[in-house]
């Protein structure tokens, strides 16, 4: 909105050239967004109590999380709120990956809006069933292929990065549209098994979308591009605004959200922080590097479907002492805390290996 309505103005007032540039309007929408969520945060929680929405500790869970009955849930609209917020103020909403973004986090948000409602309404441990969330799951991811597919930056609409080889571009033709629904609910159910620690999920988040920060801005510049032997996306460096309203919304969570935390954010925003990033990867042609970007998020997942394999190849038999793994370090001992910080320093690396490939080729 004010790239709309101050840089046509900057043959008048000079600074306004600045919205020019998407350096100056990321990290303006990351600063807008912190301090949504900082102002209206303490209001927001106080509303959340008053309605009495807050967690309900059902089924199998470690002990210490029973004090966290009654904490307030559902913050993640706090978080989806200041995102859409700083991105209308400060991103090209003539920009069709903006609009896709936006999109992608309201369709996420409805869904994990309902999961919670019933939940906390409706006195169900699990919410919404797991084949109704993956039905709207999958229609969105499939809608998203087939546009994209059909209206894809020319010459590579259904192309993507390689990682680790020069000069080699992947042509998934037909099976683009599948491959961009799997990429979208991998991304939105990796985030949601991760939020189960104060701080865990949200830190995680915000670490990815700086990583995609920095990818979207590389994509979206021809020199640099060129230099990195990546594709060049004309519309893709406008993805970086948005990822920086992402990053900013986290870091103003994880105000309320760290340890011990004032606020869930709930599979509002779990399902959807996922499926935007994922979204984010997609639109910028580095699906492929998500699988390391999001690199704890898929030890979380994969650790769920070890433990589901083993118990039943063994009759019973866990192979964790609970799963997700940030459980399994939890039962064996180590603080919440300390479990949520080592998975972040983890994150920070795998980020750092994720974009370290784009020299490796």
């Amino acid at each position: 909105m004010l790239y709309w309505l101050l840089y046509p103005l900057k043959d008048i007032f000079g600074p306004f050239r600045l919205f020019g540039y998407i350096t100056f309007r990321s990290a303006y929408a990351a600063v807008a967004a912190i301090l949504i969520v900082l102002v209206f945060g303490n209001r927001f929680i106080a509303f959340l109590e008053e309605k009495s929405i807050k967690q309900q500790i059902r089924g199998v869970v470690p002990e210490s999380h029973k004090a966290k009955q009654g904490t307030p849930s559902m913050g993640g609209l706090m978080i989806l709120g200041s995102i859409i917020i700083a991105s209308l103020l400060f991103c090209d909403l003539t920009n069709p990956n903006i609009i896709i973004l936006l999109t992608t986090t309201v369709w996420f948000g409805i869904l994990g809006f309902f999961d919670d409602y019933i939940k906390i309404y409706k006195n169900k441990s699990r919410g919404l069933s797991i084949k109704t969330k993956l039905f709207f799951q999958i229609l969105y991811g499939m809608a998203l292929g087939l546009y994209l597919y059909f209206y894809g930056p020319e010459g590579y609409a259904t192309k993507t990065n390689l990682i680790f080889f020069k000069n080699y571009i992947i042509n998934l033709a037909i099976l683009y549209p599948l491959f961009v629904t799997f990429v979208v609910v991998g991304s939105s159910n990796g985030v949601n098994f991760s939020d189960g620690l104060d701080g865990l999920a949200i830190g995680l988040i915000g670490i990815a979308a700086l990583a995609y920060s920095a990818l979207a801005y590389a994509a979206g510049h021809v020199g640099i591009s060129q230099y990195l032997n990546i594709i060049f996306l004309a519309q893709g460096g406008e993805v970086t605004v948005f990822c920086a309203s992402i990053l900013g919304a986290s870091l103003g969570f994880l105000w309320f959200n760290s340890h011990p935390a004032q606020v869930f954010m709930g599979d509002t925003g779990a399902l959807s922080l996922g499926a935007i990033v994922g979204t984010a990867a997609i639109l910028i042609k580095q699906e492929i590097l998500l699988i390391i970007v999001g690199g704890v998020f898929v030890i979380e997942v994969v650790s769920v479907m070890l433990q589901i394999i083993y118990f039943r190849c063994t009759g019973g038999k866990r192979l964790f002492k609970m799963a997700p793994l940030h459980h399994h370090f939890e039962l064996s001992g180590l603080r919440e805390p300390k479990i949520v910080v080592r998975f972040w320093i983890l994150a920070i690396i795998f980020m750092m290996i994720a974009l370290s490939t784009l020299k490796i080729r």
